[in-house]
Order: C-alpha cells, then structure tokens, then sequence
C-alpha cells in the first residue's frame, strides 16, 4: 500500500483548480465578498466563514462527481447536503469562541465589550480612508485567518481532520466520526499534522503579508479536506 503523504494531497486539492476553475474560483470569490460582515458583525463574520469552510468541502464533492458521467448532480445538491451540517458546526465553533472571549474580557476586566462580539459597525471612513488595498484586505480579513485557525484547533482537540467529511459523507454520528477518524490520523500523523501546520502557516503568512489570498485558503482548505478524506475512506470504492 502507498504510503499517504501530505505533499500528494497538496497536488491533488491544487488540480481540482482545473477541473472546475470558474466554480472553484466563484465560490472562493463569493466567500471574500462576504467575509466582509465580520467587520460588522464578529458573530455573523464567524458563522459564515466556518460554514462557507465546511461547505466548501460539500463543494469539492460535487466537482468530483461532475467529472463521472455516472452521478449527474447539481450545484444544489452540494447546498443542500453540506449547509445543515456545515451550520451546526460553525455554530459550535462560534459558540467556544464567544465562551473564550467573555472569559477573556472578565479577566481583563472590559465585559463591557462583550456586546461588541454581536454587533459593532466598523465599515466606516475613519477605518478605510488613506489606506493601501491591502493594509484594508488585511484589516478586512484579520478575523478570518484567527477563525480559521481557532477551527482547526478545535477540530484536533474536540474531534478530529476527518470528522467533518465522515458525517457528511458517510452519515457518522459524531462519536464514530471522531473514533474512526482519530485512527485514521494516528495511522497518517506525518501527513495530517503536515498539513494542519502548512494551513496555519498560511493563515499567518494571510494575516501579515498576503490578506486578499484569504478566500483563496479556505477553498483550498476545504478541497484538501475532501482530498484527504477521499484518499483513506474511498480508496477502495
């Protein structure tokens, strides 16, 4: 048996560019548009870059099923499948955070900004004049690359790389999806844990240096957890 890598995942999830480039990069465009609420609204920024995260793999299903001819299905079907799960997971996500951010705010004694987590307007001219495109990218997307990186954290402590695409695709309770995929990465550790440092990375390198490639990680984020996941559970199918 081939020993699974992380560099073989990379190439994988960076040709499902070419399979389906005006969907892959829509969808990844859709997302940097509305990522744009979390500068409004932190709690809806959360919500809707986690879900746009786990839809995305729903996403990378439907440009694998397009290529064979045996399983026409449509855009919807990607939506309809991966959305109810998806919300239920950012909203967990989204949840530990607010938890995090009023244990926070006690200690330092400014509970007074906890309000600030559900809404607080900062898409102002104060905050957008005499700036460079990507000091705004970068001010824009802040909040998305923490999230981002906050979801794999909780991913890895509360379940596991692979639960999310096993309960989507394989209909596990969250039991089993954590049980199977936790074997799963002790069987693989080199690989997962290369590409949950390559992602964090990343994110970094998107908050500090390359903001508006911020959408652009999280479809590839997403497509690699399909890849990933495709590679171990559905080998053999």
């Amino acid at each position: 048996m081939k020993k699974i890598k992380f560099s073989d995942w990379l190439k994988q999830s960076l040709l499902f560019v070419s399979h389906d480039p005006w969907l892959w990069a829509g969808y990844t465009l859709f997302v940097g548009v509305f990522m744009t609420i979390g500068r409004a609204s932190l709690l809806l920024g959360v919500l809707f870059s986690v879900t746009a995260l786990f839809v995305g793999v729903g996403i990378t299903k439907y440009i694998d099923l397009k290529r064979s001819s045996e399983n026409p299905v449509g855009i919807y079907w990607a939506l309809n499948k991966s959305l109810p799960l998806a919300i239920l997971a950012a909203g967990t996500i989204m949840l530990f955070w607010f938890a995090f951010m009023v244990v926070s705010n006690l200690l330092t004694g400014e509970l007074y900004k906890t309000g600030q987590f559900f809404f607080y307007w900062e898409l102002t001219p104060e905050n957008l004049d005499h700036r460079s495109a990507r000091e705004i990218a970068n001010w824009i997307y802040a909040y998305a690359n923490v999230t981002l990186i906050f979801t794999l954290l909780m991913l890895t402590t509360f379940a596991s790389w692979f639960s999310y695409p096993l309960m989507l695709f394989k209909n596990y309770s969250w039991s089993e999806a954590m049980e199977r995929g936790d074997h799963a990465v002790s069987r693989n550790r080199k690989a997962v844990y290369t590409a949950l440092g390559f992602i964090i990375v990343e994110a970094l390198l998107c908050t500090v240096v390359t903001p508006l490639l911020t959408p652009v990680l999280y479809m590839l984020t997403s497509t690699m957890m399909y890849v990933s996941y495709k590679s171990i559970f559905e080998a053999s199918e």
